[in-house]
């Protein structure tokens, strides 16, 4: 399969950044990877890590070189990572355990499937336009879809940044995936946290992502969020792969799985802001 992908994270006028990002893949399968510390609990960069860890490793043990049940291993996938930071809890005996935001986006053939806790987004786009996009696990959210407060209170709602659904909660996490769909060439999937998002309108997401190259619309959109939230800067990354299509089979040699050569954990913290073309 062929696709280029990219990705960049800035700390915004945060302290630290508790954002996590990165991907991993083999012959004939990629996974897309984003989480977003909770800075509201303990070591929200330690739940984010951890939960890339966990799931960058169980994608590199299941994918041989494809996902024999894509949409089982998603869920397989959060409830390891979310398992991940209770460990981590209890072998640090810690009072509570780091939770995290997580969205992921798995390509198999040419189709995407994608699943998130929390209220960090994937969005799949097509020249331009919006496809599709996972809808936050957030009090705001749920009050928009009652119809208590208009769509705009995303972004000044005094409880937009309250989560109902997350990694390392004492219960399950509830893991929502959209509908697996069909790609065509060109087609976008971008992966982003709220600080992102919320800080940049949707269409102008979507315009920025097809008028550029990723690598050069990635770090532009990364840096107008962050200069247009200003002081208030949130943590801003955002993660894109455009689909380039099917390899044909002819091609293909052998069936070892071609997984990036570096470790896990060196995959998602030493790719940002590189742009990688695969075919």
């Amino acid at each position: 399969m062929r696709f280029s992908v990219y990705q960049d994270s800035q700390i915004g006028a945060r302290a630290t950044n508790q954002d996590r990002l990165g991907y991993c893949f083999t012959r004939d399968a990629l996974l897309l990877l984003l989480a977003d510390g909770m800075g509201g609990h303990m070591q929200g960069e330690v739940a984010a890590s951890l939960a890339l860890q966990a799931m960058g490793a169980l994608f590199q043990e299941r994918a041989k070189p494809d996902v024999a049940e894509p949409e089982r291993l998603l869920d397989e996938l959060v409830f390891a990572a979310h398992h991940a930071l209770h460990r981590y809890r209890s072998i640090n005996r810690l009072n509570d355990t780091p939770r995290t935001t997580v969205v992921l986006g798995l390509v198999q053939g040419d189709k995407a499937y994608w699943a998130h806790c929390g209220d960090s987004r994937l969005y799949w786009m097509r020249n331009g336009q919006i496809l599709a996009r996972t809808n936050d696990h957030s009090h705001v959210e749920r009050l928009i879809q009652q119809g208590r407060v208009s769509p705009a209170a995303r972004l000044t709602h005094p409880d937009r940044n309250k989560l109902f659904n997350c990694l390392g909660a004492p219960t399950l996490p509830r893991v929502e995936q959209g509908t697996p769909v069909l790609l065509k060439p060109g087609d976008q999937l971008l992966l982003c946290s709220d600080g992102l998002w919320g800080s940049i309108p949707e269409h102008e997401l979507a315009y920025r992502l097809c008028a550029r190259e990723l690598d050069k619309a990635i770090p532009e959109l990364v840096r107008a969020a962050t200069i247009a939230a200003g002081k208030n800067s949130d943590n801003v990354s955002a993660l894109a792969m455009t689909w380039l299509g099917k390899q044909p089979a002819t091609s293909h040699t052998g069936s070892a799985l071609h997984i990036n050569s570096l470790p896990v954990d060196s995959v998602i913290t030493s790719l940002q802001g590189a742009r990688s073309d695969f075919t």
